[in-house]
């Protein structure tokens, strides 16, 4: 595969920007949510992540049980 990883992703913004519905933010807001898709680093605002947070836990790793 040829996919940045989290490394190689741009990691520095100006501003954010929500994906889903074009919110901007000075900066990234610690209430927003980030993910890093094909090294290209996309931002949810508070509203987005809220209303789309059962499909964000769907997509985590299963957490190992003992």
């Amino acid at each position: 595969m040829n996919q940045k990883t989290y490394e190689q992703a741009d990691l520095t913004t100006d501003h954010a920007e929500c994906v889903q519905c074009g919110t901007t933010a000075e900066g990234t807001p610690a209430t927003w949510t980030c993910t890093i898709a094909n090294g290209t680093r996309h931002h949810l605002c508070d509203i987005c992540t809220r209303a789309h947070l059962r499909v964000i836990e769907s997509h985590l790793d299963p957490v190992p049980t003992r």
